[in-house]
């Protein structure tokens, strides 16, 4: 390590000195990180960090310019919070990121990246994001509408519960898009909105949801990282390197050779009404979102309000529970298909462009695949442009296809079908993977 040149009183690093940083290992480890060749000390800042402590510190010891750029709207504003985290810079020497990345592809990379933010790519249309919350709203008031005209026997009751289901799935990708800041220039507003859409239109907490979903977006299918793996090694084995580990060392939390069998069980039909629904409550009281559990519960003020006279406690109870096994079937089915299939692993430090394809994978465009699935039918460039209005992928999908073209980087496109039923062979294979290795090795 070096002075750097007299009156800048900037010191200079090397990427083994930085790599050392990453916060592991015993006792209080430090946390650095590179964005744009300035070194920054996040060890006490990642406490504070408005996205989270885990989600900064994921990338402690690393390069961090493609995953700032891709967070952040307002870069200018949050540099002016950076300064007091500066430290120094990488010494002359040194490339502008670690040297087991593609350099060619970093570089073609941040030319696409700058191409979509010419092309206007980034800028959202406003209409689109209100017709689209019209329509939430307006199947929301048809699932009322429906037992207060036809009664609460069956089939009306089975009508509203599936017109509820759908307002909670779309809900739950509209609610996406105002937490990835999509729809507006200002991530204030944003953040409000966000809050209506998520706590009073479908009863969670925006704090939670942005908790594990940046983690997810910052390193996707890395184990211990990315908290949607979280379900290894205690429910499934997930990726074909960990379930080698585990049947190697002979650990066994599951029969995970039939995982692909009881995913049918514990998986779609459970997460939500089982786990969600009780979590969301203790994340909050345990974290102190007041304003965010304020806002749940309006929504089961509204829910019960609404609907107690047409059904009474034990309906409505029934109702709600019926209403989050769809949500949950749909949101299991949506949110996996993209990504069990996948490589899953430790983190490899690899660039950004690599980190995000290995992980995803897209499904064919169709009116009905756009909206079934919220656009998350185009995986591939909402995790490489985490802030783009999802009504643009469809024009960024040729350019990344073609980067991959250029570079023989896997571009995974497929039917909606082969990608639910990818999930499931996903499972078989790697719980037969885990077998042979718990038996053999």
């Amino acid at each position: 390590m070096e002075d750097s040149e007299p009156g800048r009183g900037l010191r200079r690093f090397t990427w083994e000195e930085i790599g050392q940083r990453n916060g592991r290992g015993p006792g209080t480890q430090e946390r650095w990180l590179v964005i744009e060749r300035k070194v920054y000390d996040i060890s006490h800042f990642c406490r504070r960090h408005p996205g989270g402590s885990r989600v900064i510190s994921h990338y402690a010891g690393q390069d961090a310019t493609d995953p700032f750029v891709a967070f952040h709207l307002d870069k200018t504003l949050v540099r002016k919070y950076m300064g007091p985290l500066l430290i120094g810079e990488l010494a002359p020497d040194q490339p502008s990121f670690e040297p087991s990345k593609n350099k060619k592809l970093v570089e073609d990379f941040r030319e696409l990246r700058a191409a979509v933010e010419k092309m206007g790519l980034l800028n959202p249309n406003p209409a689109f994001f209100i017709l689209y919350l019209c329509h939430i709203l307006l199947l929301d008031v048809a699932a009322w509408l429906v037992i207060w005209y036809f009664g609460a026997s069956t089939v009306p009751f089975l009508c509203s519960a599936l017109l509820l289901g759908t307002v909670q799935a779309q809900a739950g990708w509209l609610q996406h898009d105002f937490g990835h800041l999509s729809v507006f220039s200002k991530s204030r507003w944003n953040h409000w909105v966000h809050k209506f859409v998520i706590g009073h239109l479908k009863g969670a907490p925006a704090s939670w949801w942005n908790h594990l979903h940046f983690q997810h977006h910052a390193k996707p299918n890395c184990f211990r990282k990315d908290p949607d793996v979280n379900m290894h090694p205690l429910f499934f084995a997930l990726g074909k390197t960990l379930s080698v580990e585990l049947g190697v060392q002979k650990k066994k939390f599951m029969p995970y050779n039939h995982q692909h069998k009881y995913f049918f069980i514990i998986g779609p039909p459970a997460l939500v009404p089982l786990y969600f629904q009780w979590y969301v409550f203790y994340f909050v009281v345990q974290r102190k979102q007041w304003v965010d559990l304020a806002w749940m519960l309006s929504f089961y003020i509204r829910f019960f309000l609404t609907y107690l006279p047409l059904l009474g406690v034990k309906g409505i109870l029934g109702l709600h529970l019926l209403v989050r096994f769809i949500e949950s079937n749909w949101f299991v089915w949506v949110t996996q298909m993209n990504h069990i299939p996948m490589h899953i692993d430790y983190d490899k430090n690899v660039d950004w462009f690599s980190t995000q394809l290995q992980a995803t994978c897209n499904v064919h465009q169709s009116f009905f695949n756009d909206w079934f699935s919220g656009h998350l039918n185009f995986q591939i460039e909402h995790h490489l442009f985490p802030t783009m209005p999802r009504h643009n992928y469809w024009k960024v999908a040729p350019l990344v296809k073609s980067l991959c073209a250029k570079h023989g980087v896997e571009y995974q496109c497929k039917p909606l079908l082969t990608a639910f039923a990818d999930i499931v062979y996903s499972l078989k294979d790697s719980g037969e993977l885990w077998l042979d290795a718990y038996l053999h090795k």
